[in-house]
């Protein structure tokens, strides 16, 4: 395995200054394995947990001459907080300069890391030049790069896509303290597999911990007729189409969808519709 320059040259020597001698030999020796321990002490079993598991996820990313940044929905303005409300992104993973991420509220729409989110599951590192995933994926080259490193707030990075239930996107992109880096790709191959399980670890125990608001209630069950009723209505049909299509009454296909709709906490056809997808009853596949 190639050895990494020495910790005295590194880039970014007053960042890493505080770590333990665990952490600086591991960031001598150029490699961060996934260990059980790690993933437990980034594992979130409560709110109170949320500022410890954060400082390790920090001290992982540090480990391997990186700088963490999470989030828990990239469609949600908010940022990760402690249990004190406290904003991890400042307080734990020391973003308090202009590459402030969480300040720019439309970085979910801007930012080609977000984009890339919303279409790839497994980690991959990107610059300027494009995305590099372990395996193709054709929607990733349609992703605009134009003014890349404004609009990602970043010159490169490894990123985390974290899909989770309901059809929340997390992800935490790790950027090199080294400023000057864009080609991640020695890091990528080191690093990636365990970024990829720190990171998903991180969020969803986050996601769990701190979610005060269920998606749905538990214990929801479509049957056996309401699924068949939403599957052609995501198709297009009509309450009259189906009635034809299934041989059953215009009211009675009403009454399935009407009960498929309470049963998913949903407020129109239209988010019926959705949610059922979102939980695997139906595809939206055309």
């Amino acid at each position: 395995m190639a050895m990494a320059r020495d910790v005295r040259e590194h880039p970014n020597r007053q960042a890493i200054s505080c770590l333990s001698a665990e952490v600086i030999a591991a960031l001598d020796n150029n490699a961060l394995d996934i260990d059980a321990l790690d993933i437990d002490a980034v594992r979130i079993g409560g709110p109170v947990d949320v500022r410890r598991a954060a400082e390790a996820l920090h001290r992982l990313a540090l480990a391997a001459g990186m700088r963490a940044a999470p989030a828990h929905d990239i469609a949600d303005k908010r940022t990760p907080v402690d249990h004190e409300g406290h904003i991890l992104a400042s307080d734990v993973f020391g973003w308090n300069d202009d590459k402030a991420w969480w300040r720019n509220s439309r970085i979910a729409l801007d930012s080609p890391l977000a984009s890339a989110c919303r279409f790839e599951s497994e980690p991959f590192w990107v610059n300027a030049g494009g995305f590099r995933t372990r395996q193709p994926n054709h929607y990733l080259d349609a992703i605009d790069l134009t003014n890349f490193e404004n609009r990602a707030m970043t010159r490169a990075a490894i990123v985390v896509p974290v899909h989770l239930p309901f059809g929340q996107i997390g992800a935490v992109s790790f950027n090199p303290l080294d400023k000057a880096a864009t080609d991640l790709a020695d890091a990528f191959a080191r690093h990636g597999d365990a970024f990829g399980v720190y990171a998903r670890t991180f969020i969803a125990s986050y996601v769990h911990a701190m979610g005060s608001v269920q998606a749905l209630p538990a214990g929801s069950r479509l049957s056996k007729r309401e699924v068949e009723c939403l599957r052609w209505a995501a198709i297009g049909k009509t309450d009259l189409e189906i009635s034809m299509i299934m041989s059953r009454s215009r009211p009675t296909v009403r009454f399935h969808i009407h009960n498929a709709s309470t049963k998913l906490n949903a407020v129109n056809r239209s988010q019926t519709v959705f949610k059922a997808a979102q939980l695997g009853y139906i595809s939206l596949a055309t």
